[in-house]
């Protein structure tokens, strides 16, 4: 979220761009007054002009008429039910008759309506972004200060999103407090399927502060519901320039395991069995990377998909290491082990040479993959423990579907070939990625997922939808009927499968994707 006065343009560019260069893939600005909601407009255009298409959210607090204006120009409006339609907050305990109360709440339905009918219009998403510190009087009557008043001040919300029809919508509840914030997400993912709602959540930590602290009360918070499988979109909130906010959340989603942004180093903490200076070799290992990436942007890309485990004996070797997919590990004293997965591939190499002997193994081909497609098994080989795994928590309430789809014998070869194919798309796939990704379509894709024994093109696991695009070799005999008994057994784990082929995408691509979008529906 920009920290500048919505009035001063310049600052406003500079800002959001910022936060864009350094990968946010939204960016809020307050708007406290019609002023600065009509200013959202030159400040988006001024963006734009840049080449930058991040999408702005506008804030709005008090004030519901500048929502209104604000629809009109941002790709989002935030606005907070607790002082949205009622008074600002002055703790006073109020006191309502049932009829009294319900009069309440059509206040609400009554202003809120035409904003959604404006947002409809216009193509506005919009965030119920519940806050615990500005919960209304007339809730903390009702409720406490509890969750349960948290949640409600919410869902009064999106039962009149529901009856009138309007889902596009996102919804965030937030606290300082970590346990508070946990504990009412939770409840309100319950309230939400209780009443048949398939919202999508934001998660935060609000007034985290800065340094240490934010982060640590960041992680707790959100990445305790991303475990869970909830939520959509993330921010970390730091007393700190906003950019600085960045790298946290996609250290936050890496360590969730829902999103590979940079190699991941894993190692062990040291023991008298350590054979080198552990932290002085990490450091070294990951100075060979970072200047082995920055001279090769397409060995970059590559490194940034793997995980590396240092380990300072043998002992903490290739059992505690299985989640890596490189290891360097301490042989004897001066002495080091390469590990490609559990195999042992080079031993005993000197310690000064071994992270440039770990870079050009990474850097060796792979052994060449099976026969029968690109990087795909044969459906001969399919007979194995698969079972379809259904996504967590119910799709399209902020849950993250489980990915973990693959055969569990043949993974660990198809993973390396699956991770070829993404760093080496094809033209059409790159294409298409580009409108896929980031939740661009409001659903979460992954590439080259391996369901079963095979890895699809693209997969969208809450929609159980897998896309595939076919080049000139997908016409011949032989592959088609190897392409034949690939959809007839994702379709029988419960997958929809549609296919395109390159020259549709590269020709058309926006047809190839109103067509997805009807599939997502």
């Amino acid at each position: 979220m920009c920290t500048t006065s919505t009035m001063d343009t310049d600052g406003c560019v500079r800002q959001i761009l910022a936060i864009a260069a350094a990968g946010g893939e939204l960016v809020r600005l307050t708007t406290q007054g019609v002023r600065e909601a009509e200013n959202m407009k030159v400040i988006r255009e001024r963006v734009r002009a840049a080449g930058c298409t991040v999408p702005l959210v506008a804030d709005v607090h008090f004030n519901p008429a500048v929502a209104d204006v604000a629809a009109l120009y941002c790709e989002k409006v935030r606005i907070n039910p607790g002082n949205y339609v009622d008074a600002a907050r002055k703790f006073k305990q109020l006191e309502y008759t049932d009829e009294e109360y319900a009069a309440e709440l059509q206040k609400i339905e009554d202003r809120l309506v035409p904003f959604l009918n404006i947002c409809r219009e216009h193509g506005t998403a919009v965030r119920i972004g519940v806050n615990h510190g500005s919960l209304s009087d007339r809730i903390m009557s009702r409720y406490g200060d509890t969750p349960a008043g948290i949640v409600e001040s919410c869902m009064e919300f999106l039962r009149v999103c529901m009856r009138e029809h309007f889902m596009n919508v996102v919804v965030s509840i937030k606290a300082s407090n970590t346990v508070v914030m946990v504990e009412s997400v939770r409840l309100l993912c319950k309230a939400m399927d209780a009443e048949g709602m398939t919202f999508p959540l934001h998660l935060g930590v609000t007034e985290a502060g800065e340094g240490e602290d934010g982060r640590l009360r960041s992680a707790v918070g959100i990445g305790a519901l991303l475990i869970d499988g909830i939520g959509d979109t993330i921010r970390v909130s730091l007393s700190e320039p906003p950019e600085n906010e960045i790298p946290v959340a996609y250290s936050l989603l890496q360590a969730a395991r829902l999103r590979t942004t940079k190699t991941e180093f894993i190692s062990c903490p040291g023991c008298g069995r350590t054979l080198y200076d552990l932290p002085a070799t990490i450091q070294r290992v990951k100075a060979a990377f970072e200047q082995a990436g920055k001279a090769d942007k397409q060995l970059a890309e590559r490194l940034a998909g793997l995980k590396i485990a240092i380990m300072g004996c043998i002992v903490n070797g290739p059992g505690e290491m299985a989640d890596a997919d490189y290891g360097y590990v301490g042989a004897a004293r001066g002495k080091v082990s390469l590990y490609r997965g559990k195999e042992c591939v080079e031993k005993n190499i000197d310690e000064e040479s071994a992270p440039q002997r770990l870079l050009a193994l990474i850097e060796a081909p792979l052994p060449a993959p099976p026969v029968g497609g690109r990087a795909a098994l044969s459906s001969e080989n399919t007979a194995s423990g698969y079972a379809a795994l259904p996504p967590t928590g119910g799709a399209g309430r902020g849950a993250i579907p489980v990915y973990k789809t693959a055969d569990t014998m043949n993974y660990p070869l198809l993973k390396d070939f699956a991770r070829e194919n993404r760093y080496h798309p094809t033209e059409a796939e790159s294409i298409l990625w580009d409108y896929l990704k980031g939740y661009s379509l409001n659903y979460p894709f992954r590439r080259q997922h391996i369901i079963g024994n095979f890895i699809a093109d693209f997969a969208c696991l809450p929609k159980k939808l897998v896309i595939e695009i076919d080049g000139g070799y997908h016409q011949l005999p032989n592959q088609q009927v190897s392409d034949a008994d690939r959809t007839q057994w994702l379709e029988q784990q419960g997958f929809k499968v549609i296919r395109f082929t390159n020259e549709e995408v590269i020709g058309d691509v926006d047809s190839v994707i109103s067509n997805i979008k009807e599939y997502l529906k």
